[in-house]
């Protein structure tokens, strides 16, 4: 049986709710004045991680019919889908899936999407296949006709990020670090806490045409710069050494003996660490209120929360 909700109140859908951001915007979003519905492929396994009152609609971004369905109502859709690690070809099927709700989510009159993709130059010849695919997600929402707000952000520090977590098992693991190129690229990080403000300030920017906004805190660091302001918290003594030999394929598979992640997601992060995501476009700041904190306070939150 479905929750019962206040009529006068919007109806919100999560697309990408078991997601790291997701998982940590939903119990924001049920303390908002909106009904909150999540698409989820197996619902069960979503039915304990939200309230009662949270809609669960069973969906598939990659199954069209069934997201007819759960967009049926829906005032606003925050589009959190990433297909990166469950897929041979990532670039295609997250192609497919945003056709599919961008598709769905006119049909439906949504009046509004809200994606959260990745930052990087447009016009870089060279720009990795995985912020190619995430501007690309972008695009594709933006054509459907439906008003969208993109938030591209580069590295997001939390306690269970992927980019966290990859700097907290190479510092925690290894003493001394045999390093590529790749981390004295420039990049400006972002906390969780300030990415999930901004994604839930965008329901409430006026109507208007699709913007794209880049998002980051002031601090514009390199990965090598993280590890080594997460060691001097930690308290722990890192060398780092650079060399310009590990191609993405061997830094992938050096990566997944350290790191949680496999060896092929492992090539696609490292892939799109080749390149600068900083931000250019600063107009966020003029749009929203939010004044992110920078990398080593974003740092000591996600350490904190180790902490209890």
């Amino acid at each position: 049986m479905l929750p019962s909700r206040d009529k006068d109140q919007p109806v919100v859908l999560l697309a990408g709710g078991t997601g790291y951001v997701g998982t940590r915007l939903t119990p924001l979003l049920e303390q908002e004045a909106v009904q909150l519905r999540c698409l989820a492929r197996t619902p069960d396994t979503l039915r304990r991680q939200v309230k009662q009152t949270t809609e669960i609609v069973q969906g598939d971004v990659l199954d069209p019919p069934s997201l007819d369905r759960s967009l049926r109502g829906v005032d606003t859709a925050f589009y959190l889908v990433h297909l990166m690690s469950g897929s041979k070809d990532f670039e295609k099927d997250d192609r497919s899936a945003a056709m599919n709700f961008a598709g769905a989510a006119a049909r439906a009159g949504v009046r509004r999407i809200i994606y959260l993709g990745g930052l990087g130059d447009d016009s870089d010849p060279e720009l990795s296949p995985h912020l190619r695919s995430r501007h690309e997600v972008g695009e594709i929402l933006r054509k459907s006709g439906v008003e969208t707000i993109e938030f591209r952000a580069s590295a997001v520090i939390g306690a269970g990020s992927v980019s966290f977590e990859l700097v907290r098992a190479l510092t925690d693991r290894l003493p001394v670090m045999i390093c590529p190129r790749w981390l004295v690229t420039r990049t400006q990080p972002i906390a969780i806490d300030d990415a999930l403000a901004y994604l839930l300030a965008a329901m409430e920017l006026p109507a208007g045409a699709s913007r794209i906004f880049e998002i980051g805190s002031a601090d514009v660091v390199t990965y090598g710069g993280m590890i080594r302001e997460y060691a001097r918290q930690k308290g722990l003594r890192r060398w780092l050494i650079p060399v310009p030999l590990l191609t993405p394929y061997l830094s992938g598979l050096w990566l997944a003996l350290v790191t949680p992640a496999t060896s092929e997601v492992g090539r696609h992060l490292v892939e799109g660490l080749r390149n600068p995501t900083v931000v250019r476009d600063t107009k966020a700041l003029d749009a929203f209120p939010i004044r992110p904190m920078g990398m080593r306070q974003a740092i000591q939150k996600a350490l904190a929360c180790d902490k209890g």
